[in-house]
């Protein structure tokens, strides 16, 4: 006589075939994913180098790969989102890349003038320096105008770089302004307390560690920073006063890091006209002394567009700098709207 009772019985397990079958479904899936996107990538670097930039060589009147003719256009190139120096690189996106895409627009057979579609808070100091330059260099190298049209946002650094075009078009509700400069620094040093963390740095001078987020800021540490700050800030009304010729008695007012519609920007000489992107290809092609109905030429880097293509996947993510901005994790002088986010 049992008793126990029903001893319980082992959990059956799917036959070994099964299991197996499974896996080769996975590793075939796998493999397939793989392949198409080795293929996509193959078809990307065929047209790339099939389509170069610029598309010189070819007749007027010919159509390029793109669908693009070579006769007088207005050329188009997007500035859109916080400006930093993210590399050098090809994929990358940052103010070199934004500078070479500028050049190659200019360099582009039959674009006579070129159209900046800025939507932008700004960025670092450095970046923001090294577009508006390059903006002034391209202009006089080529003899081509360039018209800065402002999206929804064109405040701080994206102003600044505006300032090196030609001419400032604006919508009525554009934010624009907060000429400035601003430098973040946290202090976490209430929370490191709480859990028992601290720091103690051993450094070569008094302000080597000026700025740490683990200890709260000395008088003299903040009179140096803000002295850095003044300087790059005289050096944002200079940029503005030579880009827009406006005198700095007028510009200085102004620049009190508040921002301003299009409207009130026009009113105080900011901006040059209120329109559209129309309106602004109409005024490059004039300034480019293009007859009649201008046509408009879009960046034709087929790498790029492939990158943006693949990176749209994943809109709305952002890229790594957007995240480090709305994060406070950008260390460094900004001209940036810190209100954007």
């Amino acid at each position: 006589m049992d008793l126990a009772g029903p001893q319980p019985q082992p959990p059956e397990h799917p036959p070994e075939h099964h299991v197996a079958g499974t896996r080769r479904v996975k590793r075939r899936l796998m493999f397939a994913v793989i392949g198409l996107y080795a293929l996509s990538l193959a078809a990307a670097a065929v047209v790339a180098i099939r389509a170069p930039v610029g598309q010189k060589g070819k007749k007027d009147g010919e159509e390029s790969l793109l669908g693009l003719s070579s006769k007088e256009t207005v050329g188009w190139v997007s500035i859109h989102g916080v400006i930093y120096n993210d590399g050098v690189r090809a994929w990358d996106k940052g103010a070199y890349q934004w500078a070479r895409r500028i050049r190659m627009m200019a360099e582009t057979k039959g674009v006579k003038a070129i159209i900046l579609d800025i939507n932008s808070p700004g960025g670092s100091v450095g970046a923001v320096q090294e577009l508006y330059s390059q903006i002034r260099r391209v202009r006089k190298e080529f003899n081509i105008p360039i018209v800065a049209l402002f999206g929804d946002v064109a405040a701080s650094g994206g102003y600044y770089i505006a300032s090196a075009c030609d001419r400032i078009v604006a919508h009525p509700g554009t934010l624009t302004g907060s000429i400035g400069v601003i430098f973040s620094v946290d202090n976490v040093e209430g929370l490191f307390s709480k859990i028992g963390f601290k720091t103690e740095p051993i450094k070569s001078g008094p302000h080597k560690d000026i700025g740490s987020w683990s200890r709260a800021m000395t008088k003299e540490e903040r009179d140096i920073l803000q002295g850095i700050i003044s300087d790059a800030y005289e050096q944002f009304l200079t940029a503005i006063s030579t880009g827009r010729n406006m005198p700095m008695d007028k510009i200085r007012p102004l620049a009190d890091g508040r921002i301003y519609t299009g409207n009130q920007a026009l009113d105080a000489g900011m901006v040059d006209a209120l329109g559209d992107s129309d309106d602004a290809v109409e005024l490059a092609a004039k300034l480019g002394g293009i007859k009649g109905k201008p046509k408009v030429k879009r960046e034709a880097d087929t790498r790029q567009m492939f990158l943006d293509l693949f990176e749209s996947r994943f809109a709305g993510a952002g890229s790594p700098a957007d995240w480090l901005s709305r994060l406070g994790l950008r260390s460094g002088l900004e001209y940036r709207w810190a209100g954007f986010r």
